[in-house]
């Protein structure tokens, strides 16, 4: 992140594992003094959208070269060719931790078939078929307003603590003047939603300064649903809350009642779509 966006990621200076404790792993960065305030939306957003639109896969391929992780979960980064794929496996994954640390959930076990068969596909196939296609951008992907600040000594926005993977882009070629806003943008929607809970505290002020660098993709009319997909699992908020503090009913309970309506928006699948 910082090789591609120097003035919004702090220096790495050094990282690597203790010898003596080969399991326990250190990283050292530049000192910045940040507020504790939100950066202003303009600048915030005109530098995750330079980061999303430079960071491109090196091998094409949807995941990312290390497991990584949130909080202390391990991360599913597997490469895989489609952006479908991997949301569909990251899931999976994600559902399996969750059971482990909460236990088991009949409701959740009874929607995953029409999750994984019916809305996904619905929701994520059209943007990689009908002549589509989506190229792989490096996100943050754990970009939380805890993970967010303006530098005191200048009021630049920083972003830190990534949980990165290469992620759905949708610009084939990315110097392509005419089609590069209407194509790019929905290749890193999945970032944005993360900002989809009122308690991450990112309004419709970012939404709408980010989307003034690249306007919703196509099919524009499922993005909303795109996005509370996202916010579900890819951007590694409200099942991964669940699973990381299960104690707290509420965030299970906001998974089973997204996949509630998006089962019952979606029973046709992606073959309604095609029809």
């Amino acid at each position: 992140m910082h090789s591609i966006t120097p003035d919004f990621v702090p220096e790495p200076i050094g990282w690597g594992s203790y010898k003596g404790l080969p399991d326990t792993h250190f990283y050292l960065c530049e000192f910045r003094s940040l507020g504790e305030e939100l950066p202003e939306p303009p600048v915030f957003c005109q530098k995750l959208a330079e980061l999303h639109k430079n960071g491109v896969s090196p091998n094409g391929k949807f995941g990312f070269h290390v497991v990584t992780y949130n909080g202390n979960l391990p991360q599913e980064n597997g490469f895989t060719d489609t952006w479908e794929e991997f949301f569909a496996n990251g899931l999976k994954h994600m559902l399996r931790l969750n059971f482990e640390a909460g236990g088991p959930s009949q409701q959740l076990e009874d929607l995953m078939p029409s999750m994984f068969e019916k809305v996904i596909p619905r929701l994520l196939r059209p943007l990689e078929t009908g002549g589509n296609s989506i190229t792989p951008s490096l996100v943050h992907g754990d970009l939380w307003c805890g993970n967010a600040a303006v530098d005191v000594t200048d009021d630049s926005p920083l972003v830190f603590d990534p949980c990165c993977f290469w992620a759905h882009n949708e610009c084939k070629k990315l110097r392509t003047s005419s089609h590069t806003h209407a194509a790019i943008t929905d290749r890193v929607a999945d970032e944005l939603g993360n900002w989809r809970p009122e308690r991450n505290r990112f309004s419709r002020s970012y939404f709408t300064a980010y989307h003034s660098h690249f306007p919703k993709a196509s099919p524009e009319e499922d993005y909303d649903d795109r996005n509370a997909l996202y916010a579900m699992q890819v951007e590694r908020f409200n099942l991964q809350a669940a699973t990381l503090f299960p104690d707290v009913l509420s965030f299970r309970k906001s998974v089973v009642d997204e996949m509630l309506r998006l089962t019952a928006k979606y029973p046709g699948g992606y073959e309604d779509f095609v029809k």
